[in-house]
């Protein structure tokens, strides 16, 4: 690149404890060091996102910070041979967005070992539709089905439904032929919603919110969680003998105000799911089943119209943490960064 190379990035500063967010020009030689260099064309905003760009949880270590925890694009520089110039990639979680720099910007550099090629048939914008919930989703859906969870054992909670990692939850599960119970603090709006991705039944959030017994009636084989805290001990206590919970998440809260009845007395096995720094077989396993588990239409329901610019990114984090945003939302950084 020319000495004056810039490319177009949201960055995190931080001032007397005051953490602000704008759209700016960052020259690329300030980019980090790296053995490759991506055009993102695509990025997201999950969860994680809108607790960084917010300033509301502690999740970016150093400033100044380009966020984004996930992004699409094309490879136009690479030291590392396993890698082309001009092939498509894919990045999930390894601390970009939290550490180091991230996908909220026309340009990434890192290494190489951070990268999985596009799956077969998607494009940067499905990849991103998709992101780090959708491809935790299906880490959950994974773990339920090496735990021996089939659709013949019963049904399967997934709570938070209307977000990113349970909306993609809901649709490729009821694909697999699991019954779906989703719950969601939206039950009445978003029933239908919800139903057209596959849901069979629709909990109301209050269900699971109170302070419940150590064991209730066992309803659920499995769990996908993205909620914690009351909701999760409540899902842990309506396990059914041998089920598997997974927990990904904490947008109702880090505690977890459980006993151990459900594993003890049931056999519950209670599963982590870490999206961030999960081993390349596990991403890759993900994603190539999300490539054929997660159906166009589906995806289209799941993202439909929230497409973003750069400059949008705030106030999208704002209604993230918030519980305004449906699914998913792509970041377009093909486009300019102002919305026109």
């Amino acid at each position: 690149p020319t000495a004056m190379a810039t490319f177009t990035a949201l960055v995190i500063t931080k001032e007397d404890k005051q953490q602000k967010c704008e759209v700016r020009s960052v020259p690329e030689a300030e980019l980090p060091a790296g053995d490759v260099t991506v055009a993102v064309e695509a990025s997201t905003v999950n969860y994680k996102d809108g607790l960084a760009v917010t300033g509301k949880g502690k999740v970016v270590r150093k400033f100044p910070m380009i966020p984004g925890i996930d992004l699409a694009g094309t490879v136009v520089q690479s030291e590392n041979p396993e890698v082309k110039v001009g092939d498509k990639v894919v990045l999930n979680g390894f601390g970009v967005g939290e550490g180091s720099w991230g996908g909220l910007a026309t340009r990434w550099r890192g290494p190489a070992s951070f990268l999985i090629p596009l799956a077969q048939g998607m494009t940067p914008a499905t990849a991103m539709a998709i992101g780090t919930a959708g491809y935790t989703a299906m880490l959950c859906v994974l773990a339920l089905e090496r735990h021996g969870v089939t659709p013949e054992s019963g049904p399967v909670l997934v709570t938070g439904a209307c977000g990113g990692v349970g909306t993609v939850a809901v649709a490729v599960l009821s694909k697999l032929g699991y019954k779906v119970v989703a719950l969601t603090g939206r039950a009445d709006a978003e029933g239908p919603f919800l139903k057209s991705l596959g849901a069979s039944e629709i909990m109301p959030r209050e269900e699971l919110t109170a302070k419940g017994p150590p064991l209730a009636t066992a309803q659920f084989a499995g769990v996908v969680d993205s909620v914690g805290s009351t909701v999760l001990a409540n899902a842990l206590a309506r396990t059914k003998y041998q089920g598997v919970v997974t927990a990904c998440g904490l947008a109702g809260g880090a505690d977890l105000p459980a006993t151990v009845m459900p594993f003890i007395l049931r056999g519950v096995t209670l599963a982590g799911i870490d999206s961030v720094q999960a081993p390349r077989e596990a991403r890759l396993a993900a994603w190539n089943r999300l490539a054929t588990d997660l159906t166009a239409e589906k995806l289209a329901l799941i993202s439909s119209s929230q497409t973003i610019s750069l400059a949008e990114v705030p106030a999208a984090a704002e209604q993230i943490l918030q519980g305004q945003i449906r699914g998913r939302v792509v970041v377009d950084l093909t486009k300019p960064a102002v919305k026109l």
